[in-house]
């Protein structure tokens, strides 16, 4: 990519596009058996975006890959909170944002979203930043595909800088944290927000390296977890931790804010959330389970490459 000058949005904007095609299909053909439904819609003040869902299919039972594009005039309270000199500039937001929740509980959930925001206003430079990351969530924890998926994570980051890689599995381990449980929500991977290091075009290969490596992170544990025989304890226990999931999205996530705040499609926002989900009052998993081994050794935070 030659050098810019600027930021360059309509760049951004078909790599996004790009990327969900090649999502959708590469999770499609993994499944098997069913097909991602789009469904477009528009933003009364500005913008838009494609839905993708697929649902009950043979591995995944609901899975979104979501592209939006909303513009306004006004900067929305969840990104002037942290950044109030914003407040009063005109804005763009563009981003693809997935949450894959599989049949199989030996099949964790994984969500991933790549980013970008520029904010607006005459006579003064532009501010922009990229955001972005993955995370994964295994009901029952396997030491491989954990260390799988932070190595690609990795393997992602260091031509960028080998900096990065510790820097935003540590954001991702802070962020994905449920402070009302005093636990993690899985088992980490990448997060970021507001990178705007070195140059435009560092910033966006950046987001580019992890858009391209969520694929090659998520699918080979899904092709190796799929077949695994489980019983309705196992799929009880994915769909009591399933709650924590749906707990931090609706109180902690920036970007469901966001997308509430700027007058996001509410069904495209939302559907993050799993199908069937349940809660027990003080459930505690019995010594000596996997169930228990999630919690022990899976959900503390610690160094999976080491």
């Amino acid at each position: 990519m030659t050098a810019s000058h600027g930021p360059d949005k309509a760049a951004v904007k078909a790599y996004l596009l790009d990327l969900q095609d090649r999502i959708c299909q590469a999770l499609a053909a993994e499944d098997g058996g069913a097909e991602f439904m789009e469904d477009s819609w528009t933003r009364a003040e500005g913008g838009g975006g494609r839905s993708r869902v697929l649902t009950n299919g043979a591995v995944i039972e609901k899975g979104g890959v979501n592209f939006s594009h909303v513009y306004g005039t006004q900067m929305p309270a969840s990104a002037t909170a942290h950044r109030p000199e914003l407040a009063g500039r005109a804005f763009e937001a563009m981003g693809v944002s997935l949450v894959i929740h599989p049949h199989n509980p030996y099949v964790p959930t994984s969500h991933a979203n790549v980013r970008f925001f520029i904010a607006e206003k005459e006579g003064a430079a532009p501010v922009w930043w990229f955001g972005g990351g993955y995370d994964l969530t295994p009901y029952y924890g396997n030491e491989a595909d954990v260390v799988h998926w932070h190595q690609t994570a990795k393997n992602a980051c260091d031509p960028l800088g080998e900096h990065l890689y510790p820097r935003f599995k540590k954001w991702c381990d802070e962020y994905f944290y449920l402070k009302h449980r005093d636990e993690a929500r899985g088992v980490g991977g990448l997060f970021f927000d507001d990178y705007n290091a070195e140059s435009f075009d560092h910033s966006f290969a950046l987001m580019r390296a992890v858009g391209d490596s969520y694929v090659p992170a998520y699918q080979p544990i899904v092709n190796a977890r799929k077949g695994m025989a489980f019983t309705e304890r196992e799929r009880d226990f994915q769909l009591y931790r399933r709650g924590r999931y749906v707990e931090f999205n609706l109180v902690y996530d920036r970007g469901t804010l966001f997308g509430l705040q700027t007058g996001g499609r509410t069904e495209s926002i939302l559907m993050s959330l799993p199908p069937l989900v349940r809660w027990e009052y003080n459930w505690q998993p019995d010594a000596g389970t996997a169930e228990a081994q999630l919690y022990e050794k899976f959900l503390p935070h610690r160094d999976w490459l080491k």
